[in-house]
């Protein structure tokens, strides 16, 4: 699959998600490192013991999972070392607030990773005010960039960089978000119209940075190959969008 990702669509990083729900084998990536050429680079979403289960919803008090995270670190060896690791993302539940236990835990986490640079995604709006986006760029935290259903709570679009790295992250548009199955959540096409409105910030945002990721994680059905095939199109890195379908998974 990672072949086909990368020679027949034409992608050179992949974003990987299996790791939130469960650590991953130093094996998994010496694999992965292998099977991909040279200049190709994984972003890894943080497990969920790093950003969702160590906060006890009871007493919403912060647990420790120091070893989390060293496993977590160790999983990453083969990526690090095949220079194939361009950084790790850290996506925070929607009851993740903020104060000064979560920003002190932000801290913990970027001190955790060492020199791996960090992204953040944040579930709720709560956390769009400059005072986070200057603290974020005061401890080199990266801000993930996110287009999601605008309902309440969700966290609107802002296009933004705290870091020498820019991550656009699109989930879809789908206004069932809240009443369907998780899976089904990412059940939306973007069309080439709705895409062209984010080219001038992607744009900018390339400059701004020494790196941009595009991601689409509108992964049912194989509608993030898609609408990845035309962004690549109306960023005129392909000049021809084929409008295959196509349906991805690791």
């Amino acid at each position: 699959m990672l072949k086909y990702y990368e020679k027949d669509l034409g992608l050179d990083t992949l974003e990987v998600n299996f790791t939130y729900y469960s650590l991953p084998s130093v094996r998994s990536f010496e694999g992965m490192a292998r099977k991909t050429s040279k200049n190709f680079e994984f972003v890894v979403k943080a497990n969920r013991g790093m950003t969702h289960d160590m906060i006890n919803t009871d007493t919403w008090t912060l647990e420790d999972n120091s070893q989390v995270f060293e496993k977590f670190n160790l999983s990453l060896t083969p990526l690090k070392e095949s220079g194939k690791l361009g950084c790790v993302l850290a996506q925070f539940p929607p009851f993740f607030y903020p104060k000064k236990e979560t920003m002190d835990y932000m801290l913990t986490f970027k001190e955790r990773m060492g020199e791996v640079p960090v992204v953040v995604e944040f579930r709720n709006k709560a956390w769009l005010k400059e005072s986070v986006f200057q603290f974020l760029q005061k401890n080199d935290l990266g801000y993930c960039i996110v287009d999601e259903p605008q309902l309440p709570g969700l966290m609107p679009y802002q296009s933004r960089a705290t870091t020498d790295i820019g991550y656009f992250r699109f989930h879809g548009r789908n206004r069932n978000w809240f009443n369907v199955p998780a899976a089904e959540r990412y059940n939306y096409l973007y069309s080439e119209e709705e895409l062209k409105r984010f080219v001038p910030d992607i744009k900018r945002i390339a400059k701004e940075t020494s790196k941009a990721y595009i991601f689409f994680n509108n992964c049912h059905a194989g509608k993030a190959a898609k609408n990845a095939e035309m962004m690549k199109k109306l960023l005129g890195l392909v000049t021809e969008y084929t409008g295959k379908q196509t349906e991805l998974g690791l």
